[in-house]
C-alpha cells in the first residue's frame, strides 16, 4: 500500500499541483505564529514547549486517523488517507513553476525576466546577475527544495510512523525556518530548539539524498566533492546536498565569490579556498544546460527511490 500511495500522490500532483498559498498551509502558518506569540519569552525552553505543542497538534490526529482505519481493517480509507497526506506534504511541484519559467527565460535570452523570477522565488537581490549566476542560484535552490519537499518526506513516510512521520518532517522543516529566519526572530533563543530538532530529523535523509544523487549521476565526482567540500558550508545539510548534487552533474555549485549571494542571507555558504588544485571543486561553471541536468538528476533519483521501494514491497508481498 505504501508504494501505491506514493505513486498515486505523485500522479495526482502532476495533474493538479498544490498551490503554495493553499488554505492548509495558511492554517499551519497561522498556528505557528500563534504558538510563537503565546510561548516566545526569549528562552529556548519556551521554544521547545511550543515545538512539541505544534507537533502534537498536527501529528497526533494524523496518526490516530491512520490507526483507526488500519485497526478496523478499512484498507481503502487508509490508502486514501495516505495519498492525501503525501499530497499535502511531499510537494514535488510546489515551486517547479519558478524553475521552469527561469529556464524558459534564459533559453530565450530574457535575463531580466529570469532575474525577476529568481528574486521572487529566493527573496534575494538579483540586480546585476548574469546568466551563470542566475543558473547557479536556481540550481542550488532547486536541489535544496527538492530534498526538503520530496526526499525527506519520502523517507519519513516509509518509517513506522507512516503519514504522521511525513507530517513531522514537513512541520519541523517549516518551524526551523519560521522561527529563525524572519528578521525579528534571528539570533533569538526561541527558535534554537526548532533548528536543532530539524537537524537531527533531517540527518539521515540528507545523506540518503546525496547517495541517490551520486548513484544516478557521476558517482566518483559526487563522492569526491561530498567528502572534501561539504564541510566548507556553514550549513552542513546544504553542503552535503550541493556538493554531492553538483559533483553528480559535473557542475560547480557554491563556488566562493565575494559578490555571489547565497540561498539565504543567513548562510555564508563556504569558507575561502586556497589556490591549490585539491581545493578546487570538481566540475564546470553552471551554464543554462545545468538547469536541464538538474531536472534529469532529480527525476532519476526519484525513480531510484521508487524502484527500491517497489522491490522491498514486492518482497513483503511474497512472504
Amino acid at each position: 500500500m505504501t508504494f501505491f500511495s506514493i505513486l498515486c500522490a505523485l500522479l495526482i500532483e502532476q495533474l493538479k499541483p498544490l498551490r503554495a498559498d493553499n488554505q492548509v498551509y495558511g492554517a499551519i502558518k497561522a498556528l505557528a505564529i500563534r504558538i510563537e506569540t503565546w510561548f516566545n519569552a526569549g528562552e529556548q525552553t519556551n521554544g521547545r514547549m511550543g515545538w512539541f505543542l505544534m507537533m502534537g497538534a498536527l501529528m497526533l490526529p494524523t496518526w490516530l486517523v491512520h490507526w483507526v482505519f488500519i485497526h478496523y481493517n478499512l484498507i481503502f480509507l487508509a490508502f486514501v488517507w495516505n495519498v492525501l497526506i503525501i499530497y499535502l506534504t511531499m510537494g514535488f511541484r510546489h515551486y517547479s513553476h519558478f524553475f521552469t519559467s527561469i529556464q524558459f527565460a534564459l533559453n530565450t535570452g530574457d535575463e531580466a525576466r529570469a532575474r525577476a523570477l529568481l528574486a521572487e522565488w529566493t527573496r534575494l537581490d538579483t540586480v546585476g546577475m548574469d546568466a551563470t549566476e542566475i543558473t547557479r542560484i536556481a540550481v542550488e535552490k532547486a536541489l535544496i527544495t527538492t530534498h526538503r519537499n520530496v526526499f525527506g518526506v519520502f523517507f519519513w513516510f516509509l518509517m513506522p510512523l507512516g503519514p504522521a512521520g511525513a507530517v513531522m518532517y514537513r512541520i519541523s522543516e517549516y518551524l526551523s525556518r519560521a522561527w529563525n529566519e524572519p528578521d525579528h526572530m534571528r539570533n533569538e533563543a526561541f527558535g534554537e530548539f526548532a533548528a536543532k530538532a530539524f537537524y537531527w530529523i533531517d540527518w539521515l535523509p540528507v545523506r540518503l539524498t546525496a547517495v541517490a544523487f551520486a548513484v544516478v549521476g557521476n558517482f566518483e565526482d559526487a563522492v569526491y566533492a561530498w567528502r572534501n567540500f561539504a564541510n566548507r558550508w556553514v550549513d552542513e545539510a546544504r553542503g552535503i546536498i550541493l556538493s554531492a548534487g553538483g559533483g553528480a552533474m559535473g557542475v560547480r555549485l557554491g563556488t566562493p565569490n565575494e559578490n555571489a549571494p547565497q540561498l539565504l542571507p543567513a548562510d555564508a555558504a563556504m569558507v575561502d579556498l586556497s589556490d591549490s588544485e585539491t581545493d578546487i571543486l570538481p566540475g564546470e561553471e553552471p551554464t543554462i544546460r545545468a538547469l536541464q541536468s538538474t531536472v534529469g538528476l532529480v527525476w532519476r533519483a526519484l525513480i531510484l527511490w521508487m524502484i527500491l521501494l517497489l522491490l522491498t514491497s514486492s518482497v513483503a508481498w511474497l512472504r
